[in-house]
């Protein structure tokens, strides 16, 4: 269902049709960030949560030596600087290193800190084994009962010489055929797309569905308009209408499985859009070329 010029019609077919539930579909989740007060305000800053059913994202508008600690952390999780002119002082492992702005950092597990040199913004993803980052977010209720479509999260192997902090630049070449900026960890994968600036032409969308996992679309710059529709099944109970939600950016659009979607930029000028997958995708991942530090990071065995 893409359109020819989208690197992701090279992608393998999904082996099976969308799937169909006894039950009702899941709802998206969609939290506009500009749109509440944070959840945290404070002397380290201002930070907005939001989760999807294995992950949480945390937006923060850092200010001026903040100073983020993880004690204890049980897996690996992500650091997102979007701003080139930002940058931070990651400590983990017994090791410290200065990381400069417009980057992907990923932090290994146990006892850490992240130090912001001037105010900024930074997003900081989580899993959900982290319980008490878990409990600040304002749409747990649509988690209250998991996705059944989703199967419980099974990290991916450990990096091939063991986890360290792992700065990755987004200062890419775009190169014809790949999609994006396409990171991956143990937990997590992060798609920062190529920038839009001008609105997304509607005449080479790209509908697609996913069968058993959520895509986290993050809005940085911008403003976008999220498209829904979901499979009908026997029975007509079920049916959800077409959604076509308007999210201006910093927001977090929670998108579920086995949605049909596609996602339009609006504004005249930036407009940045991540997208998020946790546990990492592996049709990405099987695309030659396309994960960008493939080399650290192996996958499951029997991939």
């Amino acid at each position: 269902m893409y359109d020819r010029s989208d690197p992701r019609a090279s992608l393998a077919p999904a082996a099976t049709s969308p799937a169909v539930l006894a039950g009702h579909y899941a709802p998206p989740s969609y939290v506009r960030f500009y749109e509440t007060p944070p959840q945290e305000d404070g002397p380290e800053g201002r930070s907005w949560y939001a989760r999807g059913q294995n992950f949480v994202v945390i937006h923060t508008e850092a200010r001026d030596g903040a100073r983020f600690e993880r004690r204890g952390q049980k897996d690996e999780y992500v650091l997102i600087l979007p701003d080139a002119a930002a940058s931070a002082v990651v400590t983990a492992g017994g090791e410290r290193q200065d990381c400069a702005g417009n980057a992907v950092v990923f932090v290994p597990p146990g006892d850490s800190s992240i130090e912001t040199s001037s105010g900024s913004r930074i997003v900081r993803l989580f899993t959900t084994a982290s319980e008490d980052l878990v409990a600040r977010c304002p749409n747990n209720d649509a988690y209250a009962t998991p996705n059944p479509l989703i199967p419980p999260l099974q990290p991916w192997p450990a990096p091939k010489d063991g986890y360290r902090i792992r700065r990755y630049g987004l200062d890419v070449h775009v190169e014809p055929g790949r999609f994006g900026r396409i990171f991956r960890g143990s937990t997590f994968m992060v798609n920062y797309l190529d920038p839009r600036m001008e609105p997304r032409d509607i005449t080479k969308l790209s509908p697609h569905h996913h069968d058993d996992f959520e895509q986290c679309s993050l809005a940085l710059d911008g403003e976008f308009i999220h498209d829904l529709r979901w499979p009908w099944t026997p029975n007509m109970n079920h049916w959800r209408e077409d959604e076509h939600a308007f999210c201006g950016s910093p927001s977090v659009a929670v998108i579920p499985p086995p949605s049909i979607h596609t996602t339009r930029a609006q504004l005249h000028g930036l407009n940045q859009l991540v997208d998020i997958f946790c546990p990492p995708r592996m049709d990405f991942s099987k695309k030659p070329g396309w994960v960008l530090n493939a080399d650290d990071y192996p996958m499951p065995e029997g991939a």
